[in-house]
């Protein structure tokens, strides 16, 4: 298996890396999702094997259709990332050339402070506008009044806005092995989670996977909390939750894919966590040269926080991230050392592709692996250095 994801994984490069180009062009916000579940839904439609539903809160979920004959598979196991990105949502209209716009996640103050913002319009036609002034007191979101370059009345309350990054490059591109973009968080990890289940749609042994989209992610895990009250996916179900996140120093971009044990407000469930990290050692073990890493990544707090709360067996695997929420230099910008530009997010594409490769490894190897749990290791030890307690 090991070989077979290697080659799929390489085989597929080019697709892969032309759904990461794609995906996270898309315009999205917390609740106005429909773009990006557009897109999906064509995508699951070209595949005469896979079915989709929408739950009450309308989070998305792919699975394998079933034969008549179909014989009994593993628990589940549903590989999951959220459809929105922080951005704008026009919330009124004060003028032909006046917009009131609420912000949906979360950005620093200084970083709106005269910034450009693309205003897309129902023709997905995009509007350039300039925020003149934050009211980051406003509830239940931040409020911004933006000018716009050019009057229009083609917008409407509910369009939504993104960043617009002056004197950049065309977007999204891919430079010197990384990919320059609107939004990876979390849109890197939809095109990643939709690329591994197309590797092992049609091969036997993998029946049970299927992806989990939800929405609102950045305004408090809004849809996943949802997900979890609807019982959407069984209490059976093992989670592995994809994220983008912000790139430390000791968890750096280039360095792999990252099996994330915890974030700011928690660590995961501990089973699946050790379990996925016994199998990449395992595999790197036939592949030398693949990249991973094991972090803790308290730069922001995901969706494996929320499902473990509400009791389901979850874990994260993410990708480091640069330029977080389109902040660039966080830290030079809290120290007072550089003024405060949005930019581009970035990662690195042979992350991503390893992302691919680890959620394929995962998917085969989660109920097969060949891999002693923690406690026969520890079994193993006191069984072999025992005696030494008696030394006294």
């Amino acid at each position: 298996m090991q070989y077979y994801a290697r080659m799929t994984v390489q085989a597929h490069h080019h697709q892969h890396e032309q759904w990461l180009l794609e995906v996270t062009a898309i315009p999205t916000a917390a609740g106005r999702e429909q773009r990006i579940i557009a897109w999906v839904k064509t995508w699951v439609k070209a595949r005469r094997n896979l079915a989709l539903k929408e739950d009450k809160a309308g989070n998305l979920l792919i699975t394998r259709k079933r034969g008549g004959n179909a014989k009994a598979v593993p628990k589940p196991l549903f590989i999951t990332a959220h459809l929105d990105h922080p951005a704008f949502v026009v919330h009124s209209i004060m003028g032909d050339d006046v917009l009131e716009l609420e912000f949906r996640g979360g950005v620093h103050d200084p970083y709106f402070e005269n910034a450009s913002i693309d205003v897309f319009d129902a023709r997905d036609h995009p509007h350039r506008a300039t925020i003149t002034a934050l009211d980051s007191t406003a509830k239940p979101f931040k409020r911004v009044k933006a000018w716009l370059s050019t009057p229009s009345n083609a917008i409407a309350a509910g369009d939504i806005a993104r960043w617009a990054f002056e004197n950049e490059q065309p977007l999204p591109r891919i430079e010197n092995g990384l990919l320059y973009t609107q939004a990876c968080d979390d849109l890197a990890a939809v095109a990643a989670a939709l690329s591994a289940l197309d590797a092992i749609r049609s091969r036997k042994g993998f029946e049970h996977v299927g992806v989990l989209l939800t929405r609102a992610e950045e305004i408090g895990f809004i849809g996943a909390i949802a997900a979890c009250k609807l019982k959407s996916v069984s209490k059976q179900a093992r989670l592995l939750c994809l994220e983008n996140s912000r790139s430390f120093a000791e968890s750096p971009i280039g360095g792999g894919p990252i099996v994330r044990v915890g974030d700011k407000m928690s660590v995961f469930n501990p089973t699946i966590t050790n379990l996925v990290s016994a199998i990449m050692m395992e595999h790197q073990k036939s592949r030398p040269d693949f990249k991973w890493q094991r972090k803790l990544m308290p730069g922001g707090t995901c969706e494996a926080t929320t499902f473990s709360t509400y009791g389901y067996e979850s874990t994260c695997l993410c990708l480091p991230l640069g330029n977080y929420h389109n902040m660039v230099d966080i830290d030079g910008v809290n120290a007072g050392k550089r003024p405060a530009k949005v930019g581009p997010e970035f990662i690195s594409v042979e992350d991503y592709h390893g992302l691919i490769e680890m959620l394929i490894v995962c998917a085969e190897k989660m109920d097969f692996a060949d891999v002693p749990s923690l406690k026969t290791r520890m079994e193993s030890l006191i069984k072999e250095h025992g005696d030494i307690l008696r030394e006294r």
